[in-house]
């Protein structure tokens, strides 16, 4: 197959062409337009490598779409997967949780299902996307290192991440804010919130630690990539170094971010971060890491279609010199290579055709086609 009349977005500049793809490789491109006949033309958009996403929770909204709802495990997972691929993902690390901030959790219900759900449709080619998982270990809590050892196992565990969620410190080093969202999330009044908040300090102080060093020896061991998680400190910074992590997740300050820059780790932030125009949780901007040259991924989080669209931004944001190439390889090529997953991530001859169509209309990026391994899936 062949697209024509297009700008491909290449790792260093922006070409007008047309792309080959044969046998689900990208086996040729050009900086003309092609002659041959049956050409689908792509009407001047342009074309990127398919997004890579490391972390998301969107899998889990689809499974309970509402407090105490449980959906079909087939139907979440076919709806999650149109969303991922319409969004323009290609590769899709789906986040779920082991071990809860709160006993009866529902993300803690839902993770045998959720993990099913994925190695099922996988097997049965029903998928779009290329799904894999990304374990998000919540350190203290009793259940955590026992679970994540029955996982551990699990072929299509890609990436481990370290949370720390207690009352504090890191995200939530305005109690403020902590009682406030965790008040909202769980309807509780003030004297259940006390007692809430003094058992999570009770858990940190006694699991934190142990989990978090068991659970990265662990990960060394197999070679499974280690993500930090709202590291805030250059101290926080430093535990996570000594545990073996490469990606920093959502590090709450640029002091963070510049420490784990400086240890070698890769800076992972959050797209609506970007699109919102800054952190809803009053943490530093990923804008203001991008400006500062700190800002090596980017993650749709908790909103799919943010990862195209803050692309886009980032070019058009006067505070940064970024190419369009440079924002492209947030969610393209740093976090394929992020993993250890070196045949997709960029426009190059004999990688993975997985690749997103996009036009820029009214000032909004828009995905028109992706095609995952040469299959058109959207």
């Amino acid at each position: 197959m062949i697209v024509n009349n297009i700008r491909l977005v290449l790792e260093q500049e922006v070409v007008a062409g047309s792309l080959e793809i044969r046998d689900g490789r990208i086996a040729s491109f050009s900086d003309s337009p092609s002659a041959l006949p049956g050409a689908l033309d792509g009407d001047n958009g342009y074309l990127l490598p398919g997004l890579v996403e490391l972390h998301t929770d969107n899998l889990d909204k689809c499974f309970t779409p509402r407090p105490k709802v449980d959906w079909p495990a087939h139907s979440a997972m076919s709806s999650h997967d149109a969303q991922m691929v319409a969004s323009g993902i290609t590769t899709v690390l789906d986040a779920i949780g082991v071990g809860d901030v709160r006993d009866g959790g529902h993300r803690l219900e839902n993770l045998t299902k959720m993990i099913e759900a994925i190695q099922v449709s996988t097997r049965r080619g029903l998928n779009r996307a290329d799904h894999r998982l990304h374990l998000r270990c919540e350190l203290p809590h009793s259940t955590t290192l026992p679970l994540f050892e029955t996982l551990l196992a699990t072929p299509e565990l890609s990436l481990v991440s370290l949370m720390d969620h207690s009352p504090g410190q890191r995200q939530y080093a305005s109690l403020e804010m902590y009682r406030l969202y965790y008040q909202g999330k769980y309807h509780l009044n003030d004297a259940e919130m006390d007692a809430y908040e003094r058992d999570q300090r009770a858990l940190a102080a006694r699991y934190s630690t142990p989990n978090r060093n068991a659970i990265a020896q662990l990960c060394r061991a197999r070679g499974i990539p280690l993500a930090s998680h709202d590291d805030a400190t250059r101290a926080h910074v430093a535990e996570s170094h000594a545990v073996g992590t490469h990606i920093a997740e959502f590090p709450t300050t640029q002091e963070a971010a510049r420490a784990s820059r400086e240890c070698g780790m890769q800076v992972l932030m959050g797209a609506p971060n970007i699109v919102r125009g800054g952190s809803h949780s009053g943490n530093v901007a990923a804008a203001t890491l991008a400006a500062e040259g700190l800002l090596d991924i980017l993650s749709s989080d908790y909103y799919p279609a943010s990862l195209l669209d803050a692309v886009f931004r980032l070019v058009d944001d006067a505070r940064n010199t970024l190419t369009l190439p440079q924002a492209v390889a947030l969610v393209t090529r740093n976090p394929a290579r992020a993993i250890g997953l070196n045949d997709r991530g960029a426009i190059a001859e004999g990688l993975r055709a997985d690749l997103v169509l996009a036009h820029t209309e009214h000032g909004h990026a828009h995905v028109r086609h992706v095609w995952s391994q040469g299959r058109q899936v959207f």
